[in-house]
């Protein structure tokens, strides 16, 4: 694998031949080192799955697995040990998009200083003209355009036109906490 290739990859090959297991006797050396390779095989297996960016979208804050560079500033020499920072993912359930105005839903998630948000976007949905739009949307003419932002305790979204047919709006917001 290149070295500039990085992220978290399965073997696909054996690293044991397990034929061994019928041949060899339980107590010998052989089947010990055959044990071994078969737990470090499973805890490689783990350790990637456990790396993967998981697509579970909840209303409950989730760890995502998506692994950010540890926090600027950080040296081995700090207090706090330089490592990667876990992302968090949650969707908030919006309902309806606003007729030409704004309209706050509370996220839940307790924000402070040391919460960074890194992802905000979402989809609204208009079941009986079977219209879906993105979000934020961004169009030629401003009045369409439809304004997506998350503070401390709100998801903001501010349209410029009715948009009341967009029953169905979930917003995904990714963040870290450290």
């Amino acid at each position: 694998m290149p070295k500039n290739q990085v992220g978290a990859f399965i073997p696909t090959t054996n690293i044991w031949d397990p034929t061994e297991i019928y041949s060899t006797e339980v107590t010998s050396p052989e089947f010990k080192e055959l044990l071994v390779r078969l737990y470090q095989n499973l805890n490689s297996m783990a350790m990637a799955v456990n790396l993967k960016d998981t697509g579970y979208y909840d209303t409950s804050e989730f760890v995502t697995g998506q692994k950010y560079f540890p926090k600027p500033g950080l040296t081995s020499l700090s207090a706090e040990v330089p490592a990667f920072r876990q992302t968090y993912r949650k969707v908030i359930n919006f309902g309806t998009l606003p007729n030409t105005g704004t309209t706050n839903v509370a996220h839940g998630i307790t924000v402070d200083a040391n919460t960074i948000f890194t992802r905000i976007y979402g989809t609204a949905t208009d079941p009986t003209g079977l219209s879906y739009l993105p979000l934020p949307y961004a169009s030629s003419t401003a009045a369409n355009n439809i304004e997506l932002k998350v503070d401390n305790t709100n998801v903001t979204i501010i349209t410029g036109s009715n948009r009341a047919a967009y029953t169905i709006t979930y917003v995904v917001v990714e963040y870290l906490k450290f």
